[in-house]
């Protein structure tokens, strides 16, 4: 191998690099256990014993307040404090390692997972002058009716329908829309494109608001680690929240409008006087709050003198170096402290004032500022509230420094003329959501409703603010289409179980190569290691996130790795049997391996890279996984295994025992006519297609809630329960009988139901809650409370799990699957097609691929209800569909290049001949591999849990089918359209 030197010095790069991004998750999880012990010292158990009264149960609830309640204290407290140094060069926060650290999806470590959709309909209903026009709603209606179908975004399918209906009717959208858009140039003479332009505008900046809005009210969750990104094609916005404890009052949260208002900012140093008569009464009176005794006495242990319970919670308090409205600056932490203790000592402060904190922290810290809200009125409202706002953008003052600029309604313009009039040198703070976005101070009347807010902006965080006051009151409804909760009981069985099914899959894998492949196999496993190291590092380095689908995918990786390395040592033991020497064997047998791993790779991470387009969530997180697997896994299979066994073959010591076979696996190469029974084969193969359709026709699929919509709960109870009775018994609360099968073990059931799925608010979420408690309850050994029942956090019974898919998103998930399927098909065939210049070769290929995906789905249908675990037909099945894919081609492409290979050796063969020699060549490897692979699935069946055990037995199924459907369909098809071709060059595969 030329270059070994710069090849050792990129590994060693690399590896470093690895192992700089993995070191970050180290010291995390160093922080995170010592703020765990800090959350269960015996401190704090003492102090949930005493506060108990001896009820064991109520001791547990406090001991978990307050411990977790400290256990976030705690990490808050060293948010911003160096916890990594690396290299004594480059100290770390503990905030900068968690942002760097290998994250774990929310089905590892518990949590939820919301998917909202802005309505873009409403924004266009909102901007025409009479929403009521018949003329109008003829559109509006149509549009509605075009989006069920086509599954595009509102304004897509209303574009569709204007553009439609001008073709055969005159139609002038101005009369609609002039009055509302005339800011944006609408006017009278405006064509119809123009007018599109401005809605489109509008419905952007729409949705762009709501995802702003969305994003700062997700931010208040501290150190969980929120998630939120835009999907802006389908116009929905995706928000994971690991370790939330309250789902319910999450998803009101995040369906809520958002108000603006605006508020009188009081003077902070007129009201000190008040903070400190405050804190002095708190000083002296006793705490009844459980968590302000345990922060107390906590602080005696530290400080032996507490005479500002109220003061000491404060960073800094305003001594003139803060601003007039601030009182003070407060970690995240702590805000909770404050705001109960001011309000239990609200008899010591002004009646005419609030206090609100800041909506960010002070650049480059970890401190909120306290504004002070000074009361204009009796009502106690705000000055204006966010109706006034006709638009807001990011500009540019005399100086070119950022700003924001804004503009009222006409009315609202009056009003703020004569408050800022009366206000000059005060402060006017900007509050959204109950904290303070801004407040400047008033330097003049600002009249004609065109104000500006000038500050230390960035241009983002200017345009950010001018998104906030734009978006008082949402123009586009948000509401949620899918949501997934996973209780951390459910993750920490997910955590076990990938990890166990990944270590012996690893075990399993190892054993075999070195069973078949002697002292090499020793070097294949060394670069199965190194390849899981890059894996883990790669995942770090781009932020990504490891699921349970995830580990499934490490998994599969693993064994998939396995199969560039068999191919390179068969073809080495094939190099030795010809009587070549050892160092000539390694290299030509090496060179001779590349072409084929290569299409191999290849084609598979094209299914991948199809998969990770059109997946989303464990899907996704798979597909990642896969995609990476096999970049890392080419790269360790080629470079690092061939370092391992040159060093061995170098070595005096170690060329001796440098081995490729053993007694088991050391026979000749057979010679079965796999041609000669082309046609039968086909036949037979044929078949199997019929009765398989036969099962698909008459029994069905059972399809999950991805592609039907609507809402699965996994139940876990306190004994063995029978399905079909706790079935019966829903079906008197629902009304209708939901599906509900045994779930893993005898006391776990997943119940799906659609009842009212089409009305997703929290009043239907309470009332099906309801209905499964009274359902169920009656099967619990002891008495489970409704509020147990429906806790993901801390019960070990009742919901442990649920999900919702909306019927909107349930029909867009059907789609993208088929398209997914379709693509990948297509994409491959084309692959193979151009890449052995016959097209013959690609349609054997696509015809095997075909059969694989029908032979899979029809097996799910036969087995149904015979197997003891779930087979439901979602978009995990799509995955390992598309999966079963790209490894079936993997093993066609292995034959076919042997066969471009043997066609250029032996020139005087008849094709039929070549076709058997190649497949007899690679029929060791094709065994071997499948062998690697079906060990690791069988290991994902039996220990991968209940989450993973239908998609691991799809592929399973897939792995055996793609092993016969190669030699009994892909090459028989190419064989019978290319045997008749008398000119030899016609029937040559192209060498490349």
């Amino acid at each position: 191998m030329q270059n070994r030197g710069a090849i050792r010095i990129i590994v060693i790069i690399f590896s470093l690099v690895c192992l700089y991004q993995l070191s970050f998750t180290y010291f995390t999880k160093k922080v995170e256990r010592q703020a765990k012990e800090y959350g269960e010292s015996s401190y704090v158990k003492s102090l949930a014993k005493s506060l108990a009264g001896g009820n064991e149960l109520r001791q547990q609830e406090i001991l978990d307040s307050i411990g977790s309640e400290m256990e976030l204290n705690y990490l808050d407290s060293i948010s911003d404090k160096p916890v990594y140094n690396f290299l004594w060069i480059r100290p770390f926060t503990y905030k900068e390692c968690k942002s760097r650290e290998l994250g774990l999806g929310l089905d590892l470590k518990g949590g939820m997972n919301v998917k909202m959709e802005v309505s873009t309909a409403d924004v266009v209903k909102n901007l025409a002058t009479n929403p009521k026009d018949p003329a109008f709603l003829k559109l509006f209606d149509k549009a509605l009716e075009l989006q069920k179908v086509n599954g595009k975004n509102f304004f897509s399918s209303f574009e569709e329908v204007v553009k439609d209906l001008e073709q055969k009717e005159k139609i002038n959208l101005s009369a609609f829309f002039r009055v509302k858009l005339k800011a944006s140039g609408i006017t009278t003479n405006s064509t119809n494109q123009e007018v599109l332009s401005a809605i489109r505008k509008e419905c952007t900046d729409a949705f762009n608001r709501t995802f702003q809005v969305l994003s700062k009210r997700i931010d208040k969750f501290g150190v969980a680690e929120p998630s939120i990104q835009k999907l802006e094609s389908s116009e929905r916005i995706l928000i994971e929240l690991p370790g939330v404890s309250d789902p319910q009052r999450i998803s009101r949260l995040l369906e809520g409008t958002a108000q603006l208002e605006f508020w009188l900012a009081g003077d902070a140093s007129k009201v000190f006087q008040s903070i400190v008569a405050a804190d002095e009464f708190l000083a002296v009176s006793s705490a009844s709050d459980s968590l302000q005794k345990a922060e107390m006495e906590e602080k005696r242990d530290t400080t032996k003198k507490i005479n500002r319970p109220l003061l000491d919670l404060f960073t800094r308090l305003n001594r003139g170096d803060l601003a007039q409205s601030v009182v003070g600056t407060a970690t995240a932490g702590n805000q909770k402290e404050i705001n109960i203790l001011l309000s239990k000592a609200v008899k010591y402060l002004p009646t005419d004032l609030a206090f609100l904190w800041s909506a960010q922290p002070i650049q480059k810290t970890n401190e909120y500022e306290l504004y002070v809200i000074q009361y204009t009125n009796k009502a106690k409202t705000a000055l204006l509230d966010g109706d006034v706002i006709d638009d807001a953008r990011q500009d540019f003052d005399q100086q070119g420094r950022p700003v924001v600029s804004m503009r009222m309604k006409a009315e609202a313009a009056r009003k703020w003329g004569k408050i800022t009039g009366s206000n000059i040198g005060n402060c006017i703070a900007i509050v959204l959501d109950s904290v303070v976005y801004s407040a400047p101070v008033v330097r003049s009347e600002i009249s004609g409703g065109n104000s500006e807010i000038s500050g230390n902006f960035t241009i983002e965080e200017a345009k950010d603010l001018a998104n906030v006051l734009k978006s008082g009151k949402l123009t586009a409804p948000a509401r949620v289409v899918q949501e997934s909760i996973v209780g951390p009981s459910l993750g920490e069985e997910s955590i076990r179980a990938g990890f166990i099914s990944f270590i012996f899959s690893l075990l399993a894998v190892c054993l075999f190569m070195i069973l078949f492949y002697s002292v090499s196999g020793v070097a294949a496993c060394i670069a199965l290691l190194v390849n899981l190291f890059f894996l883990l590092g790669v995942f770090a380095s781009i932020g990504a996130v490891l699921t349970l689908s995830g580990i499934a995918g490490i998994v599969l990786t693993v064994a998939m790795a396995v199969d560039a390395n068999v191919i390179i040592n068969e073809r080495i033991k094939e190099e030795l049997q010809i009587g070549k020497n050892i160092n000539t064997a390694i290299s030509d047998g090496y060179k001779h391996s590349y072409s084929a791993i290569i299409d191999g790779n290849v084609t598979t991470l094209i299914t991948g890279i199809i998969l990770a387009y059109f997946g989303a969530g464990s899907v996704l997180g798979f597909a990642v996984t896969l995609c990476i697997g096999i970049i890392t896994s080419f790269c360790t299979s080629v470079f690092i295994s061939r370092l391992v066994i040159e060093a061995m073959a170098s070595s005096k010591k170690l060329k001796n025992m440098l081995k490729f076979s053993n007694r088991f696996s050391t026979y000749k190469t057979p010679n079965f006519h796999f041609v000669e029974g082309a046609k039968k084969q086909l036949i037979i193969m044929g078949a199997v297609v019929v009765i398989l359709a036969g099962f698909l026709a008459f029994k069905g699929l059972d399809y999950g809630i991805d592609f039907m919509g609507g809402r699965t709960y996994v139940i876990r109870f306190d004994k063995d329960v029978n399905a079909t009775e706790v079935r019966e018994s829903l079906t008197k609360e629902f009304g209708s009988a939901p599906e509900v099968k045994t779930f893993g073990p005898n006391y776990q059931v997943k119940v799906t139901t659609d009842y009212k799925v089409k009305e997703d608010n929290d009043d239907v979420k309470r009332e099906v809650i309801a209905k499964l408690y009274n359902g169920t309850k009656q099967f619990y050994k002891d008495n489970v409370t409704l509020a147990e029942f429906q806790s993901t956090q801390k019960s070990p019974l009742g919901i442990i799990s649920s999900e919702i898919v909306g019927p909107t998103i349930a029909d867009d998930i059907k789609t993208s699957a088929i398209i997914a399927i379709i693509i990948s098909l297509i994409a491959i065939f084309i692959y193979i097609a151009l890449r052995f210049s016959n097209w013959q070769y690609g349609l054997g290929g696509l015809l095997a691929l075909a059969f694989d995906a029908f032979f899979t789905i029809g097996m799910f249908s036969a087995l149904n209800g015979v197997l003891p675990f779930s087979m439901d037909v979602d978009m995990s099945f799509v995955a390992a569909i598309l999966t079963i894919v790209g490894f079936s081609i993997n093993d066609t492409v292995v034959i076919f290049d042997r066969v471009r290979e043997n066609v250029k050796l032996h020139p005087n063969r008849n094709f039929g001949e070549i076709m058997n020699l190649s497949m007899n060549q690679t029929l060791s490897r094709t065994i071997n591999t499948v062998c690697t692979v079906f060990i690791s699935l069988v290991i994902i069946l039996v220990f991968g849990g209940d989450v993973l055990r239908g998609f691991a037995f799809a592929l399973t199924i897939g792995t055996v089918s793609g092993s016969f459907s190669t030699l009994f369909i892909s090459a028989p098809v190419a064989y019978l359209l290319m045997k008749n071709k008398k000119d030899k060059d016609i029937v040559k595969i192209k060498s490349k």
